[in-house]
C-alpha cells in the first residue's frame, strides 16, 4: 500500500497504471488534460509499457481507443464537455460493437457562453448510449471506480464501456490523499483482459456491417440485458473489492443515514460532501434525514430509489444539470419507474450549481430545512423545478432573471 497526495486525475492516470492499460488515446481538453499527460509522462519514463496515441481530435481519440480494444487491447481515454460531445458518435460504436473500453469524463460545462468549471450535463447527455456510467465524490472513489472500471466491463456478464465521472476543477485539480494497493495485489485481482471477440487479419471478423432489422433489433435487446445484469456485477465487485482492498461503497448507491430516515437528499458527485455536512448539523437538530448518493447512473438504481421513496415523507432531488423544457436528470431518472408506487412523498427537484457556481453546506442546510418545514406544514406536493440562487449572487442575478442578455456581451 502507497498513500499518495495526488489530484483527481492523477488518481485516474495512477489507476489506468494499475490496470496495465496497453493503448491510451486522448485529445486535450481543460480539464481532463494532466490525466494523459501524466500517463505520457509514466510511459515515456518507462514506468506504464503502453502506446500513446496522438490524434487531432476527440472523436479520433475515441475511434482509436475502439480500435485498439477490437483488436484486444486494454484501452483508455479521456475527455471533457466539447470533446465529449465531439465523441457522440463514436460512444455509440463503442457500445453498439459491445467491445470493453473505459474513459474517464471530467465534468465540465457546456458552451455558449465559455465556461471550464463543473457541470454534470456533459456526462448525463450519454445516459441513452449504452455505456455504464458512474461518479465519484471524492479522489479516493476517483481512484477505485476507475480500478473497478476494467473489470467490471470486462465482465462476460456485461462487455460493456465504462465512464468514470470526476467532477471538474473540485476533484481533477484538487489534491487529496488516495491510497494506491501494491501492484501485486492487483493484478492478482483484476484477471487478463477479455472481450467478446478480437479482429485480427485472420480472424475474418469486421466492425459495422449493414444488419438486418431483426439483428439490429436483437443487438439492441442484447446491451439492455447486459446493463441490467451489471447490476449484479457492479455490486458483486464492489463487494470483493472491499474484503480485498478494504474499501467498499455501497453498490449502485451510498445511503448515508438514509436507512428509514424521513426525509433524504439525492445527490451525485463531489458536492455530496457538503450535503452530508448539512445533513449532520440537521440531524443534531432533530430532524430525521438522510442523503442518497448515486454512484451509477447507468445502470439506474431503480430498486433502490423505490425503496427509498416508499419509506420518505419527503424527498428533495439536487441536480447540477437539466434537461431544457423537462426536470433534472436525477429527479427525472428516479420517477420514471414507479409503478409499484400507489403514493409519491412530498417531491422537490432542485437546479443548482450549473457552471461551477458554488453551493456550500450552509446552503443545503437552508434548502433541506425549508423542505421539511414546508412537508410538516402542508403535506404531499410536487415541485418538480426549484432554481437555487446561491447566496453570493441572489441580490446580483435576481432582478435580472430571466433575460437572455445574461448570455448576450457587448464590446
Amino acid at each position: 500500500m502507497a498513500i499518495k497526495t495526488i489530484t483527481g486525475n492523477k488518481a485516474v492516470a495512477h489507476a489506468a497504471k494499475a490496470a496495465r492499460v496497453k493503448v491510451i488515446a486522448a485529445y486535450p481538453i481543460t480539464p481532463q488534460t494532466t490525466i494523459v499527460e501524466t500517463l505520457a509522462e509514466m510511459t515515456e519514463h518507462g514506468e506504464l509499457d503502453a502506446k500513446m496515441i496522438r490524434v487531432e481530435s476527440e472523436h479520433s481519440a475515441l475511434a482509436a481507443t475502439l480500435g485498439a480494444a477490437a483488436a484486444g487491447a486494454r484501452s483508455f481515454t479521456a475527455t471533457s464537455s466539447h470533446g465529449l460531445l465531439l465523441m457522440h458518435e463514436v460512444v455509440w460504436w463503442t457500445s453498439g460493437a459491445r467491445i470493453p473500453v473505459v474513459m474517464s469524463v471530467v465534468t465540465r460545462a457546456i458552451g455558449p457562453p465559455w465556461n471550464i468549471h463543473v457541470d454534470h450535463n456533459d456526462i448525463w447527455d450519454q445516459r441513452d448510449s449504452g455505456w455504464i456510467i458512474s461518479i465519484a465524490e471524492n479522489n479516493q472513489e476517483v481512484f477505485d471506480l476507475t480500478l473497478q472500471a476494467f473489470k467490471i466491463s470486462e465482465d462476460p456478464r456485461v462487455y460493456l464501456p465504462m465512464i468514470v465521472g470526476l467532477d471538474g476543477f473540485i476533484l481533477s485539480h484538487t489534491v487529496a490523499p488516495v491510497d494506491i494497493p501494491e501492484q501485486e495485489k492487483i493484478d492478482n485481482w483484476l484477471p487478463e483482459r477479455r472481450q467478446p471477440y478480437v479482429i485480427t487479419p485472420e480472424s475474418g471478423i469486421v466492425m459495422g456491417n449493414l444488419a438486418t432489422d431483426e439483428n439490429y433489433y436483437m443487438m439492441r435487446y442484447s446491451i439492455q440485458a447486459a446493463m441490467v445484469e451489471a447490476k449484479n456485477v457492479i455490486k458483486e465487485i464492489d463487494s470483493e473489492y472491499g474484503e480485498i482492498f478494504g474499501r467498499s461503497y455501497g453498490g449502485l448507491v451510498e445511503c448515508f443515514h438514509c436507512d428509514n430516515a424521513d426525509y433524504n437528499i439525492v445527490i451525485a458527485g463531489s458536492w455530496s460532501g457538503d450535503a452530508k455536512e448539512a445533513v449532520l448539523k440537521l440531524r443534531e437538530e432533530g430532524y430525521d434525514v438522510g442523503v442518497m448518493r448515486v454512484r451509477y447512473f447507468r445502470p439506474w438504481p431503480d430498486e433502490e430509489m423505490r425503496g427509498l421513496l416508499s419509506r420518505s415523507k419527503g424527498v428533495l432531488f439536487i441536480d447540477r444539470s437539466i434537461s431544457f423544457g423537462g426536470k433534472g436528470h436525477l429527479m427525472t431518472e428516479a420517477l420514471t419507474n414507479l409503478p409499484a408506487l400507489a403514493n409519491l412523498p412530498a417531491v422537490r427537484g432542485v437546479i443548482a450549481g450549473l457552471g461551477g457556481v458554488d453551493v456550500v453546506a450552509e446552503e443545503f442546510y437552508e434548502l433541506t430545512k425549508k423542505f421539511i418545514e414546508e412537508v410538516e406544514e402542508k403535506g404531499r406536493f410536487y415541485d418538480p423545478l426549484y432554481w437555487h440562487i446561491p447566496m453570493v449572487h441572489r441580490e446580483k442575478y435576481k432582478p435580472r432573471l430571466p433575460g437572455y442578455e445574461l448570455t448576450c456581451y457587448k464590446r
